[in-house]
């Protein structure tokens, strides 16, 4: 990867030499082994602190609205996969303008599960890390592991079938085919083959675990309201409490919301506190959305969204 972050540097010196982009939104080093930053980047003599690994975890799209200034010029964005997904369902609902970014795509291996790389050391700090081939070595103080790369990776990682963006202006060596199917996800199969009642009883155990910190619409690229409806309060839609019932209406409108939007990057699962398995729930969806309306998020930006189209054909027998 130190070849990749080494053509990634040189090329957004040149970006931003060349003035084609007014600020580059990247990855640099985090306060932690495991974690990187999101960064800013307007001086090129900042690219050599940009980074690319499996810590970069976080979906930088979120950023896209808050960087871009009228007149400023093009605002670059590093896009793995998923980030560069979400860029174009952002185009393709009106929140970016295509001729505002400058897509710079680069290759993914997928991020770190924090949580699994915890379990496997019981908890002790990281302190350096290195990729050996197909193998993560995590390192501390007294003591050194070497773990299966796949062990740690986040779960929408291990099912993502998009390593790199579907639209880009520049790539960072060469792209990934997308695989021509889903990668297999046990958990999930096992998750369809439920009835209705034991999927509500999973998610109502799973739900009963969230503390309401808003996590997870915090880290969705795909949140990007102004004004979420929770915190609406004239009219207040539900209570703010821990009360389960309050809880299951937030988690499920959130994924109506953002239903036939969803890129699976993972990051609402990644910044849960708790561990809540939220990409059950979303993939469940998209798996609805994609049968009823033939319709994958993130890949065509001219596309009209799935929930934003009509179709006399659409299945309605909801309707009584």
């Amino acid at each position: 990867m130190a070849d990749v972050e080494q053509v990634l540097r040189e090329t957004v010196r040149k970006l931003l030499q060349e003035q084609k982009v007014c600020r580059v939104i990247g990855y640099a080093r985090g306060s932690s082994a495991l974690r990187s930053t999101p960064v800013f980047i307007e001086d090129e003599k900042d690219a050599d602190s940009l980074v690319f690994d499996i810590t970069c975890g976080n979906n930088l799209t979120q950023y896209l609205k808050k960087c871009g200034k009228a007149g400023d010029g093009r605002v670059g964005i590093v896009a793995k996969g998923c980030d560069g997904r979400a860029v174009v369902q952002y185009i393709a609902e009106g929140q970016v303008k295509r001729e505002g970014i400058l897509i710079i795509g680069i290759p993914c291996e997928g991020v770190l599960d924090h949580r699994k790389a915890c379990d496997k050391t019981q908890g002790r700090e990281v302190s350096e890390y290195r990729i050996e081939g197909e193998k993560v070595v995590l390192k501390g103080k007294d003591f050194e592991v070497s773990l299966d790369k796949f062990d740690v990776l986040s779960d929408s990682c291990r099912r993502c079938r998009y390593p790199s963006p579907p639209v880009h202006d520049v790539f960072i060596t060469e792209p990934k085919e997308a695989a021509s199917q889903e990668p297999e996800c046990k958990e999930f199969d096992e998750f369809e083959k439920l009835d209705a009642s034991e999927r509500w009883a999973f998610f109502e155990n799973e739900f009963s675990k969230c503390i309401r910190c808003y996590a997870c619409r915090n880290a969705c690229p795909m949140c990007y309201c102004e004004e979420c409806f929770v915190d609406q309060s004239n009219p207040q839609w539900f209570g703010k409490s821990t009360d389960l019932s309050d809880t299951m209406i937030f988690h499920i409108v959130r994924v109506l919301h953002t239903a036939g939007r969803c890129v699976d990057c993972g990051a609402c699962e990644r910044a849960c506190p708790l561990g809540i398995n939220l990409g059950l729930l979303n993939k469940k969806v998209e798996k609805e959305i994609q049968e009823r309306f033939g319709y994958t998020s993130g890949l065509d930006p001219d596309e009209t969204p799935a929930m934003a189209a009509f179709d006399e054909e659409d299945k309605q027998e909801f309707i009584l």
